[in-house]
């Protein structure tokens, strides 16, 4: 079957061969005119490291019918991956993209590839992660998406000579529940969450700079994004499990300078999600900059701005990350 982007003999991490995929394009077609396909795919894990659930099987959708634009969504993760765009000259910087998808589905293009081609044209390395799913079935599902994370950075990390990237300058984004996994690698970088595995797993987790885009961050009830809080934590959580899988109770001194973009009428994640984790980050001094915008709604990426002054964020970002010394 097709892959989500190559075949799957081109997917491999630095332990790994070769080895059959599940993906499927769920007939959607990858000719397309509007997809961008990435030059490369890293898998996370080596072969054999992770035990599938029973009946998992990935596949990738379209949800649009337009055939100049894509919306396509990566649903049951068997082999979580990094999707690597490189430009023609690498700057130096890489960036690790977890899209959202409300921890059902990763949504490929406008939390993903969208923002890798606005990036990689600027010559920033990125990478799209495809992370597992807590929800699927796995054996500690409400780490999983952290495990992964985690893995991502230090794959990065270890793989920088070869990419031609400088392993001090690694940011990490996410939008949505990606938000979440960004985050929660923000306050939990060097959570052992899972055995270490290969020689890259001796390089540190903690990202340089962290982007999180109207993010899921809180599992209270009274704010969180209750899809994504049951399929993380479940329907009935303790206290205990609420406070660990929410970043603005776990922030630390140590954390990365922070970027926060959030529209203040997104009626599926509150904008209270970034402004507490803004005000407790701000409490340990971390450095913060967060945008606001009155109108804009949820999961706009960069497809659904036209129109409105939350268009501008692509060069906040820029901006802010130049700002940071990561260009």
């Amino acid at each position: 079957m097709a892959g989500l982007v190559l075949p799957a003999a081109t997917c491999r991490s630095q332990s790994q061969s070769p080895s059959a995929s599940r993906y499927s394009d769920g007939g959607s077609g990858w000719n397309r005119p509007a997809h961008i396909r990435p030059d490369d795919s890293l898998f996370l894990w080596p072969d054999d490291i992770l035990d599938i659930p029973d009946g998992l099987a990935e596949e990738v959708l379209q949800r649009s019918d337009d055939p100049l634009a894509s919306d396509r969504i990566a649903q049951n993760i068997v082999k979580p991956r990094l999707d690597i765009f490189r430009p023609a000259e690498p700057d130096g910087t890489a960036v690790i993209i977890a899209p959202g998808g409300g921890y059902r589905y990763c949504v490929v293009d406008k939390e993903g590839y969208e923002l890798a081609r606005f990036l990689r044209d600027r010559g920033t390395t990125v990478y799209v992660l495809f992370y597992r799913l807590p929800a699927d079935g796995w054996a500690n599902g409400n780490d999983v998406p952290l495990a992964d994370a985690q893995r991502a950075v230090r794959l990065v990390r270890s793989r920088a000579k070869l990419e031609r990237i400088d392993p001090a300058r690694i940011a990490v984004a996410g939008f949505s529940a990606g938000g979440h996994v960004a985050t929660s690698l923000m306050t939990r970088f060097d959570a052992g969450v899972y055995d270490p595995v290969d020689i890259a797993d001796a390089a540190p987790a903690r990202p340089d700079a962290l982007v999180a885009i109207y993010p899921v961050v809180s599992m209270d009830s009274a704010i969180a994004h209750i899809g994504s809080r049951d399929r993380l934590i479940g329907t009935k959580p303790d206290a205990a499990l609420t406070a660990l899988h929410s970043p603005e109770q776990n922030v630390r001194a140590d954390m990365p300078p922070l970027f926060l973009l959030h529209a203040e009428d997104d009626d599926v994640v509150p904008v209270a999600n970034s402004m507490r984790l803004h005000q407790a980050a701000s409490e340990t001094g971390t450095p913060v900059e967060a945008h606001y915008f009155a109108k804009g709604g949820h999961g706009f990426g960069l497809m659904k701005t036209a129109g409105l002054p939350v268009a501008i964020w692509p060069e906040l970002l820029w901006n802010w990350m130049n700002a940071q010394q990561l260009l």
